[in-house]
């Protein structure tokens, strides 16, 4: 007999679904978020277990990786293409998890991408270098609306990244006030160079794919390593296509008869790969004729933002055919 496993997966517990071949639950339970608890729940069935599916939460790497060390089949569903009875009334977690098991055993389990566990902590550092980069503006934007509040003064961006110690103050007060911007100024910065340097020497300095992302337009030192990053391995998306949709370079809506009858949902893939191609697209239009005459052919048929998506949707197409075909950028066919 065998078995098909899925787990709704929540903040503080899990609820655990077992269905057989039949589709009868086997075993139903609430369990806390234990992996060692969980365990003991699974092993009576674990030799005819035949997968086990988990929601992909915010959460999910302890419970993933944990079952997958212990010898489990784990399937990462996408949540946001898993489809349910439209006319239901009521639906709770031993609902969902067994519909979870159901689709896995009739195999239309829609899934996501396991990123290896070895290399998801220096995906997660360069993430965490684009937080510190949100809070260090953040801290920008604070100093600039205070000079403006109290002085009257408009500083520039750059002056302050030139040298923030400038921006002191004499009277004690108003210094107290601004002191705690301009250090946390100083060691987000610290922290953002520590991460991009260490990245690059230990990891990318070399690398023959950094070299060929890096011949895109646009994509320098930090958007080169998080394209890399993000993607893992190009060889899982099926086409050109699939990446720039995972990259968020499409656009979401349905046409019916040449009519805009609705749209998907616009977040469904990464949202850094997306940040990290518009940036790209933002940067190429300064330095690269045959980008920017492209972009204002757009531009007069729509209007910019749509224009700047067409332009990262190229360079997401270039990345994918760059990565598989082991060459560099040819603007020639990219912008034809």
């Amino acid at each position: 007999m065998n078995y098909y496993s899925a787990i709704d997966l929540h903040s503080n517990n899990s609820y655990l679904v077992i269905l057989d071949e039949n589709d009868r639950i086997v075993l139903d339970k609430r369990l806390p978020n234990d992996l060692d608890r969980i365990l003991l729940a699974l092993a009576p069935y674990k030799e005819h277990i035949q997968g086990i599916a988990v929601e992909s939460t915010y959460n999910w790497y302890w419970l993933v990786d944990g079952l997958m060390e212990a010898g489990y089949q784990l399937h990462l569903v996408n949540t946001t293409a898993v489809k349910t009875y439209s006319g239901l009334k009521r639906a709770d977690d031993k609902d969902d998890a067994r519909w979870l098991a159901h689709l896995l055993r009739l195999g239309i389990l829609p899934t996501g991408f396991i990123y290896p566990k070895e290399a998801r902590p220096l995906r997660d550092r360069l993430r965490k270098r684009l937080q510190l980069v949100q809070q260090r503006t953040r801290n920008i934007l604070s100093l600039k609306s205070f000079y403006a509040r109290q002085l009257g003064q408009s500083i520039p961006t750059n002056d302050i990244y030139r040298n923030v110690a400038d921006f002191q103050l004499d009277d004690p007060q108003l210094n107290a006030i601004i002191r705690p911007n301009i250090e946390l100024f100083v060691l987000l910065s610290n922290q953002i160079d520590l991460i991009e340097r260490s990245l690059h020497q230990q990891v990318f300095k070399g690398k023959e794919d950094f070299n060929l992302v890096r011949s895109i337009p646009g994509i320098g030192l930090v958007l080169g390593m998080t394209v890399l990053l993000e993607i893992g391995s190009i060889t899982r998306f099926d086409s050109a296509g699939n990446f720039a949709s995972y990259a968020r370079c499409v656009e979401s809506k349905l046409i019916s008869n040449n009519k805009k009858k609705g749209k998907n949902n616009r977040k469904c893939g990464n949202r850094y790969l997306s940040w990290a191609f518009h940036e790209a697209a933002h940067h190429s239009l300064a330095h690269y004729p045959q980008i920017k005459a492209f972009y204002t052919r757009k531009k007069r048929k729509t209007n910019g933002m749509i224009a700047i998506r067409a332009v990262a949707h190229k360079l997401a197409r270039a990345c994918y055919h760059i990565l598989n075909k082991r060459e560099p950028f040819n603007m020639d066919l990219a912008f034809q």
